[in-house]
């Protein structure tokens, strides 16, 4: 019978525990349509937690599961015995369910379980509310608690398990033809750069990206470029109807007001270091005042929040994602060694914290299905070698990066290593070859200025090679390469 509200017991539901133990010691097929989801400790009555894990141990082992084959694992049992033993065995398959209804009484006894766990779950946070710590503040609760509400509301899930192929097939030709109705070919999320698109086919839900460069490259500049381009495009679609999402960009080295500042700097074509300045005209004063405008509507949320562990930005975009007001359709992190890696396992050794940082992260693109794209450092190697170009083994500290990530891009400048090699004159070099050599290097550093290169050296769903990009260094932004010789002739 159900407990009622006056009693306040906890929740359960001890006949569906038996009609379902029954169900299973009558017929034991029913067991292959619970197993998966019903655990022993979801039971309410410790005993019939028993008797479901000797069953369970019974079929593991190839054995039918009955009241005499029962009696032979659960002889010595106390539990058992203080209910009445055999008899109470045989008295359960008298309660049994039909096996067609044996799933509805385990979700049924699942149901009564989240229930108290809800309300201990509750007693927690109550409790640890209580408890004024510096170490513990409001902040840590909630994330700690929505964690813990998180994993109880994907617990027990039974949509998983192994898909029919006809489904998987039915899943890639909608994909397809969703990139075949798309002008250009995208069936992920545009980044706005039309070779990248063209390359990748967009960003895809559940990919972990790393975009890796050298200090000076510019991976932060480009990043902010693809998450806005990323973003006004979710605009677009919200204006046509379709689905609310948003971009989550954690600058964990930046401020929001400088991200912000770079945007401005960007769409506005005025140099950041007048904006930061003040040093600008009134036309330009009123150019940043129309564009601000038209930026705020843009869904691109910055946290800026330093030292934030995985879980802490997991836990960040689970709440964007069930917002129906933003929702959520790409994560930027900049960058990763600046993620806090104290609560890992292996947290004074780098390496290995880093490998389990990078799981984290491509279980969190899963996780929310969307694509997670994670800024890192490259370590110096790249220096050592005359071309600069950087290699997969250069990834800082970590070969565990290279392994995780379904994709990896380098961002390259050529033009930052030549403006600091400027040519030294060889000895029993003459003037005339030397001023050859000082001339050319001045053509190449006018014609590497305004150019990067986006190098692809992973792609789990592609092909590889290098996308040439446009810089403008003073706007400290990237845009769609166009060849200044194709504008000859």
């Amino acid at each position: 019978m159900e407990n009622t509200e006056l009693t306040r017991l906890p929740p359960q539901n001890v006949e569906a525990e038996q009609a379902l133990l029954g169900a299973i010691l009558t017929n034991n097929h029913a067991l292959e349509k619970v197993a998966e989801f019903l655990k022993p400790f979801h039971f309410a009555s410790a005993v019939h937690a028993e008797i479901y894990q000797a069953i369970l141990n019974l079929h593991a082992r190839g054995h039918s599961a009955d009241p005499i084959t029962l009696k032979g694992v659960l002889a010595d049992n106390p539990l058992l015995a203080e209910v009445g033993g055999i008899k109470y065995l045989m008295e359960l398959t008298s309660s049994a369910v039909a096996i067609i209804n044996a799933e509805d009484y385990a979700k049924l006894i699942f149901d009564r379980y989240l229930r108290r766990q809800l309300i201990a779950l509750g007693t927690d946070i109550v409790n640890d509310a209580f408890k004024v710590d510096m170490d513990n503040d409001a902040e840590i609760q909630m994330g700690r608690a929505e964690k813990k509400l998180y994993e109880l509301g994907t617990e027990g899930q039974i949509d998983g398990g192994p898909q029919a192929f006809s489904d998987t097939m039915t899943e890639v030709v909608r994909e397809v033809a969703e990139a075949a109705k798309n002008p250009d070919g995208i069936s992920g999320i545009s980044t706005g750069f039309r070779d990248i698109d063209k390359k990748m086919g967009g960003l895809h839900n559940s990919d972990l990206l790393i975009v890796a460069g050298r200090p000076g490259m510019g991976k932060t500049a480009f990043a902010t470029c693809l998450a806005f381009n990323s973003a006004r495009c979710f605009l677009d679609d919200v204006q046509q109807g379709k689905e609310r999402k948003g971009v989550a960009f954690f600058s964990l080295e930046m401020s929001a007001s400088q991200l912000a500042g770079r945007i401005l700097s960007m769409e506005t074509q005025i140099a950041s270091d007048k904006l930061r300045n003040g040093r600008i005209t009134q036309e330009e004063f009123q150019r940043v005042v129309a564009f601000a405008g038209e930026l705020g509507k843009v869904p691109l949320y910055v946290d800026d929040t330093p030292g934030l562990t995985v879980a802490a930005i997991h836990n960040r975009c689970r709440r964007l994602k069930r917002d129906a007001t933003k929702g959520l359709g790409l994560v930027v992190i900049d960058y990763l060694q600046l993620i806090d890696m104290s609560g890992t396992s292996f947290k004074n050794n780098m390496v290995q914290a880093l490998t389990e940082t990078t799981r984290q992260l491509k279980i969190m693109a899963k996780d929310l299905n969307v694509p997670v794209m994670v800024l890192s450092q490259l370590n110096r190697g790249v220096e050592q070698r005359d071309d600069k170009r950087p290699l997969l083994s250069d990834l800082r500290d970590s070969g565990s990066i290279e392994q995780d990530a379904d994709i990896v891009l380098f961002v390259f400048r050529e033009h930052y290593y030549l403006k600091s090699s400027s040519p030294v004159q060889h000895a029993n070099e003459s003037e005339d070859k030397f001023a050859e050599r000082i001339k050319k290097w001045e053509r190449d550093l006018i014609d590497k200025e305004k150019k990067a290169e986006l190098i692809i050296a992973k792609q789990r769903h592609g092909s590889l090679g290098t996308v040439d990009l446009s810089f403008e260094g003073q706007f400290t932004r990237f845009g769609d390469w166009i060849d200044p010789n194709s504008f000859q002739n």
